[in-house]
């Protein structure tokens, strides 16, 4: 039976996070110790680990390679948990990199990278996306957050998860391979409460998903909104814009935004339009139109709510599905999360140069972050994203490729 995730869980002391991470791990399939792949090894077992480079203290950064039984290949390194690489195959069975990224460490310290602030394949927290103003109150007491996104606070801050070394221990299981990265965030860091434990597992599966789950417990109550933050052009990195991209997401809603991307607290139909992907649409048939909304994101960033129906929270349900007519790649996504925020590249301009030589250019990537609704902590309508001590924050997003000649119902 799969395990299911759910946001909010049975009460247990924080202090049982260790035995919660052992139990979720043997359930998932009984992961193994990463002591049979050392650096150098695992040609046989589809792991390989090497060295990626060294942060400016001396810290040593990891890169771990993982292949399924159809030749999927998967880099992450344990800085920022930054998805490096995804090699998936064509309608003809050539394998390309669809995620948007660099080769090296250097690239991702640099000024230039820090400056533009892409968050190319890195894991997002404590909180994804915008909190209004850096601020937010919780029992009684306000909270101040870095002002890292105009006057407004985006993805964790100056030092969010993308930008610090994580533990990581490679597994494999009977589903595939994997690797669990482990952080804890002090209480006080980057403003929020509370000692916040966390655990991100990707695991590449022999059919050719990537399932990415996310766990966390906390002594204080604090907010918390995990998400995975890769681009994507399912023609290869550093090719065109990703604007002939077939785009489907599963909403019939979606959160408008001020001029500053902060969500109005209106939840609105996508029912006549440029939001509405209920029903298959290239990305750029409407991208250019006249609207303030599209106006305020210089295309589509925005948060849509997904139609769970009478799913339970712990379910996973189809959130969006991508297929590029030139390649035939298709991405389908499912999540246990309540909404996915669809960012169109609006901001990539070409400054950045990818793993091919190539820069990245305007829209020349997407990202599809699965999510609770922005600034929800100053948004009491909105679902909560309150982690409280006791309970054990549990969400589970699954990637599938797949290359097929339509991109079918």
């Amino acid at each position: 039976m799969p395990l299911m995730y759910s946001q909010r869980l049975q009460k247990g002391s924080p202090l049982m996070f260790a035995a919660i991470v052992a139990a979720l791990l043997a359930n998932a399939a009984q992961a193994q110790s990463s002591s049979d792949t050392e650096a150098g090894s695992g040609a046989d077992s589809g792991i390989q680990t090497s060295v990626f480079g060294h942060l400016p203290d001396g810290r040593q950064v990891d890169v771990y390679q993982f292949t399924n039984a159809n030749g999927i290949e998967l880099r992450v390194t344990n800085y920022g948990g930054i998805i490096l690489s995804l090699k998936t195959p064509n309608v003809d069975g050539e394998f390309d990199d669809i995620a948007l990224g660099f080769d090296s460490l250097e690239a991702y310290l640099s000024d230039e990278y820090h400056q533009a602030n892409p968050y190319f394949g890195a894991i997002i927290g404590r909180y994804g996306n915008r909190i209004a103003n850096g601020q937010f109150s919780l029992d009684g007491e306000s909270y101040s957050l870095a002002t890292n996104d105009g006057s407004n606070h985006l993805h964790g801050g100056d030092q969010g998860f993308d930008k610090v070394l994580w533990q990581a221990e490679p597994f494999e299981n009977e589903a595939g391979s994997g690797l669990v990265l482990r952080y804890t965030s002090e209480d006080g860091e980057e403003g929020y409460p509370g000692r916040l434990e966390t655990e991100v597992t990707y695991t590449l599966t022999d059919n050719d998903e990537l399932m990415v789950d996310y766990l966390a417990v906390t002594d204080k109550a604090t907010p918390i909104n995990l998400t995975q933050h890769s681009y994507f052009n399912l023609k290869g990195e550093g090719s065109d814009t990703i604007l002939d991209h077939l785009l489907m997401i599963n909403a019939p809603e979606f959160t408008p935004v001020n001029d500053s991307l902060i969500p109005t607290g209106e939840i609105r139909s996508v029912d006549g339009t440029p939001f509405d992907f209920t029903q298959a649409t290239t990305i750029g048939e409407r991208i250019d139109q006249e609207n303030e909304q599209l106006g305020f994101g210089g295309g589509y960033d925005h948060n849509f709510v997904l139609a769970r129906d009478n799913a339970s929270a712990d379910e996973l349900v189809l959130a969006a599905k991508v297929w590029e007519p030139e390649s035939g790649r298709m991405v389908e996504i499912t999540t246990t999360e309540p909404a996915i925020q669809f960012y169109s590249g609006n901001f990539l301009n070409g400054d950045l140069t990818g793993k091919q030589g190539q820069a990245y250019g305007h829209r020349s990537g997407f990202a599809l972050e699965t999510q609770h609704y922005p600034d929800s902590p100053n948004q009491g309508a909105f679902p909560s994203t309150i982690l409280e001590p006791g309970d054990t924050y549990r969400s589970r997003t699954v990637y599938r490729f797949s290359a097929q000649q339509d991109m079918g119902s």
